[in-house]
């Protein structure tokens, strides 16, 4: 591919597929399956496990995949990523929050959030800090600066101190959309993983995620008597009120809590559909995609209303201040008994609104300006 104008040359940072399940991942992958149906250009998808990427990604002319030999990020952005973009001719080269101190190409950066400034008491201070110097230093050294939320990006232009941010939101994967069989998908699911009725929370575990309100709501309705609740993600902080209200429990409440960490987009796709009700207590968001996946789903499901999360108008009376302990028992009280009538308007909405195709526009178009 030596022969395609260095313009046409898009390196990807993929690092985030090598691990968990995560919303960056996410972003990468919905946004690159769109833009690499276009044969005039060229991407460099980079990772520590090639072969993940291919599973998502597919073999085709357009794509190489390169393998980063060091699992150091410090290392990958001082050293690897520089020489490959001097290596393979890269003319744009795009990553998630920090981009590397050398530049050898134009940097596009996404800076999905910058909470830690918004709520400080929820990060430690080290992670704050740390986050601070190097979101803004890769934000001034980048070309382009993407971000999903006119929450996110006015946040970003206050804090960080920048111009020209683009918002281009997320889009929900058309496999959320999909049909299926509920009474089929409870079976598998009790067959996989020995639960039935059950709430589900898909977020990682931050204090700011709000998990001990749901467990705490959870406890206080009785739902245990009735309900399983199942918690989809992985650990970034620890959550002490949490933990607290959890060793507190009966052992036979306890059983009726899961948490599944590390999980695969398949597998939770399983279990999203396999759900009585899904919840979405967040307090803060850069974006918030996963009430809008679960939407897609056809599962009724109530989200909080504030930061970003306050975009998704169309939740209405499903929608609760994460705050209120109060308000936030009387909805998840309502959407276990009245479910929700309005679920196909809701998906309509999303599918306009929120996808990848979409993304992929505002993209190209704001790349055609620095080419």
């Amino acid at each position: 591919m030596n022969s395609l104008p260095a313009k046409n040359r898009f390196f990807v940072d993929c690092h985030v597929f090598d691990k968990g399940f995560q919303g960056t991942r996410t972003y990468i992958q919905g946004l690159y399956l769109e833009l690499i149906k276009d044969h005039d250009k060229h991407f460099y998808f980079a990772s520590n496990e090639p072969k993940n990427l291919k599973v998502v990604f597919g073999n085709q002319a357009n794509i190489t995949y390169l393998k980063y030999t060091s699992h150091s990020a410090l290392i990958r952005l001082l050293f690897e990523i520089p020489l490959l973009i001097l290596k393979h001719r890269i003319h744009f080269a795009h990553f998630q929050y920090r981009v590397p101190p050398i530049k050898l190409c134009k940097y596009i950066v996404t800076t999905h959030d910058v909470l830690f400034e918004d709520f400080p008491a929820d990060f430690p201070k080290l992670n704050r800090l740390q986050s601070f110097i190097t979101y803004k230093f890769s934000a001034k050294l980048s070309d382009i600066i993407f971000t999903v939320s006119q929450y996110s990006k006015v946040q970003i232009m206050h804090h960080l101190g920048v111009k020209n941010v683009v918002v281009m939101p997320n889009g929900v994967d058309a496999a959320f959309f999909q049909e299926y069989n509920k009474k089929e998908i409870k079976e598998e699911v009790f067959a996989t993983y020995g639960i039935h009725d059950y709430l589900i929370y898909v977020s990682r575990w931050e204090p700011r995620k709000n998990h001990h309100l749901l467990l705490k709501t959870f406890i206080n309705l009785k739902l245990y008597e009735n309900y399983s609740l199942v918690f989809v993600g992985n650990d970034t902080f620890h959550n002490k009120e949490y933990d607290q209200l959890f060793n507190g429990l009966d052992e036979t409440i306890q059983q009726k809590i899961h948490s599944f960490k590390k999980v695969d987009f398949s597998s939770m796709l399983l279990l999203i559909r396999g759900a009585s009700a899904s919840v979405y207590p967040s307090r803060a968001e850069g974006f918030g995609i996963p009430p809008l996946e679960s939407i897609a789903a056809h599962i009724p499901t109530i989200c909080s209303n504030t930061t970003a999360m306050s975009d998704f108008t169309f939740f209405e009376d499903y929608f609760f201040n994460p705050y209120s302990e109060k308000d936030f028992t009387e909805k998840l009280d309502m959407v276990l008994k009245n479910k929700d009538a309005q679920i196909e308007a809701k998906r309509t909405a999303i599918i306009e609104k929120y996808n990848w195709v979409l993304a992929a526009e505002i993209f190209n178009a704001t790349v055609k300006k620095y080419s």
